[in-house]
């Protein structure tokens, strides 16, 4: 039985680059990004992060005020960017029939954290602090709530990939027929677990994150939200193809074969019916770990034997984790969409490492060509990994 095709029709997003799709948008075309940059989290020297800079004003409507952290004004500043269009649906087909699926990691534990030092500073327990604020499923009851939808939600949590699984996810509930439209996207805030908890692991840069460079030292840990609106109803750009595996290799390292990631990559173009020559640009995920880069140049290099025009996003964003899939597919979703838009470009010192395949890495100002697909790609811990494909 062939499914039905579904369509993302409009973006919300906050991260380091901005507090709205089109600050985002601009600030991504000029290559500058005003978040990024030295932090007080993680210890005495601090770390360097993509912080959201603009104050997050909306906080939740008074009866989901327990919910009230930094991650879900994230994601209450990004749906309101897409809440027309989204009433526009619920309008349309009723509040039972419009879902969430989000993707997070971290959800509200930067509130736990200060709610634990405010009450270990100071005795009792006046922190404003509720414990569904960091549980890890509440991002997408919440958004629910919040827009007043009835359908299916749910949230799912696989480390970097959480938020790129949603988009299958979101898929499948629109071709099965359980929803006519559904909110999918991702969102996560700094916390210190996170940026511990990286440097802990040796992955964490202490200058601007430098992805695919013989000088690669790790990633900078960021925040955001992306969320847009799925449905079946034509619109401006079609997820043509998804592609999920699992290799299962480590905990934490990726296999470095890349042979998991490979199979997703296939999987897309093979789903989305596409070659490799169809693609024009790919949003890597490219963490600037040693393994991670390794990994990802050489499996880039068997599914696009012939070059494809790539840039990995982190420098801009840091690594928003639950948020990546969302954030980055958002880019690649600008390219498509927007008029007159450039590819994002690739930020790092130009040294390129020979132990890799060279991959065609955008430096300067270029355009997607007519009718080209994109793709984007996000790995996690667990040897998770998806691959999206974008159509016009």
């Amino acid at each position: 039985m062939k499914m039905p095709h579904v369509y993302l029709h409009s973006l919300g997003m906050v991260n380091a680059l901005g507090a709205d799709t089109e600050a985002v948008a601009a600030a991504l075309a000029a290559g500058v990004s005003p978040g990024m940059g030295r932090s007080a989290l993680g210890g005495e020297c601090g770390s360097y992060v993509g912080r959201v800079q603009a104050p997050l004003e909306l906080a939740p409507p008074a009866p989901l005020a327990q919910y009230d952290c930094r991650n879900n004004r994230l994601l209450l500043t990004a749906l309101a960017q897409i809440e027309p269009d989204v009433r526009s649906a619920v309008a349309r087909h009723g509040a039972a029939r419009v879902g969430v699926v989000l993707g997070t990691s971290t959800s509200g534990i930067g509130a736990g954290e200060a709610a634990l030092g405010a009450r270990s500073r100071q005795g009792g327990d006046d922190a404003p602090f509720d414990y569904v604020q960091m549980e890890i499923g509440s991002g997408a009851p919440f958004a629910a709530a919040a827009l007043g939808l009835q359908g299916p939600a749910f949230t799912i949590s696989t480390a970097c990939t959480s938020s790129a699984k949603a988009f299958a996810a979101a898929r499948r509930l629109l071709q099965l027929g359980f929803c006519d439209a559904v909110v999918v996207g991702g969102v996560d805030s700094l916390c210190e677990l996170t940026v511990r908890g990286f440097a802990s692991l040796e992955s964490t840069s202490n200058a601007l994150t430098n992805p695919m460079s013989a000088n690669r030292a790790g990633i900078n840990v960021g925040e955001g939200a992306a969320v847009f609106l799925m449905s079946r109803d034509e619109g401006p750009a079609r997820l043509a193809g998804v592609g999920e595996s699992s290799d299962a290799h480590h905990i934490s390292a990726p296999d470095p074969s890349g042979d998991g990631g490979e199979r997703a990559l296939r999987a897309a173009l093979a789903d989305a019916g596409m070659t490799a020559r169809s693609i024009g640009y790919v949003n890597l995920h490219a963490t600037a770990t040693r393994k991670n880069d390794e990994m990802e140049a050489r499996l880039m290099a068997r599914v696009f034997p012939d070059g494809v025009a790539a840039s990995g996003t982190k420098p801009f964003t840091g690594h928003t984790l639950g948020a990546a899939g969302a954030t980055e597919l958002g880019f690649a979703w600008l390219s498509l969409v927007r008029e007159g838009a450039g590819l994002p470009r690739h930020l790092w010192d130009g040294a390129a490492d020979p132990a890799l395949p060279p991959l065609d890495l955008i430096e300067e100002h270029r355009r997607l060509g007519a009718g080209q697909a994109v793709m984007s790609n996000s790995f996690a811990f667990g040897g998770s990994n998806v691959s999206l494909v974008l159509a016009p």
